[in-house]
């Protein structure tokens, strides 16, 4: 199992908690940029006035630099590259949606800013340059040592950008995986109408009862599962 079928199985079980920001990437793979599809999405919600006025608040302050938004750019595609059956994270415009996140959320600004900082500090000195200018196989190296838990403390140096990088992988994922391209990824088709042809004969069966013929033809004939019912005067069924 490859990387990104790794992290879809994890994923499966919990991409229908979307939030409301989650919910307004959805659109974002489709539409607009994120404040475009948040302010889209205000009169859908249920948010209060003074909410949506937060909202815009956030949505017009500017926290990240260009530096540090192509940066993030760089990180998403190697979390959640393209492949020959799913989009990037880039194409989702995951980066907008971690801009969004670290404005609307502040705990995660100093651990954004820093983790980058701390990246580039790393890139420098193994390459003498920042990471977003790195060679692919150069960004992969550093990634690879920063990638994975250490609980024994093995890599004390590496510490930081560990936990840097654990935010920025949960961000993206948590970013793509609630798009519409995410949703494709995955598989996931939300509620739809299954089929329900009655009650088990063996269990009608058991009770002694049985369906009247008329009512059957009405209602569990899957031909006319698209039909929307109709009731006469007395409440009978007609269709």
């Amino acid at each position: 199992m490859d990387r990104r079928e790794s992290l879809k199985a994890l994923l499966v079980g919990t991409v229908a908690g979307a939030t409301l920001t989650g919910a307004a990437a959805c659109k974002e793979g489709e539409t607009g940029n994120t404040a475009e599809v948040i302010a889209d999405a205000q009169g859908l919600y249920g948010r209060l006035p003074e909410e949506i006025e937060r909202d815009k608040r956030v949505m017009a302050s500017e926290f990240l630099n260009e530096h540090e938004l192509e940066t993030i750019a760089v990180l998403c595609d190697i979390i959640l590259p393209a492949t020959p059956s799913a989009k990037s994270a880039n194409d989702a415009k995951v980066p907008e949606f971690i801009e969004f996140i670290v404005k609307d959320i502040p705990s995660h600004q100093l651990p954004m800013r820093g983790g980058i900082a701390w990246l580039d500090v790393e890139s420098n000195q193994r390459y003498n340059k920042e990471f977003k200018s790195c060679s692919d196989e150069e960004q992969i190296a550093i990634i690879e040592d920063i990638a994975y838990p250490d609980p024994d403390g093995k890599k004390p140096d590496m510490s930081h950008g560990i936990r840097f990088f654990e935010l920025i992988r949960g961000l993206t994922l948590t970013g793509y995986y609630t798009t519409r391209m995410g949703f494709d990824d995955l598989g996931y088709k939300g509620n739809y109408a299954n089929e329900w042809d009655g009650v088990p004969p063996e269990v009608l069966a058991e009770h002694d009862v049985d369906y009247d013929e008329e009512w059957l033809s009405k209602c569990v004939d899957q031909s006319k599962r698209e039909v929307i019912a109709e009731w006469d005067d007395e409440m009978n069924l007609i269709t």
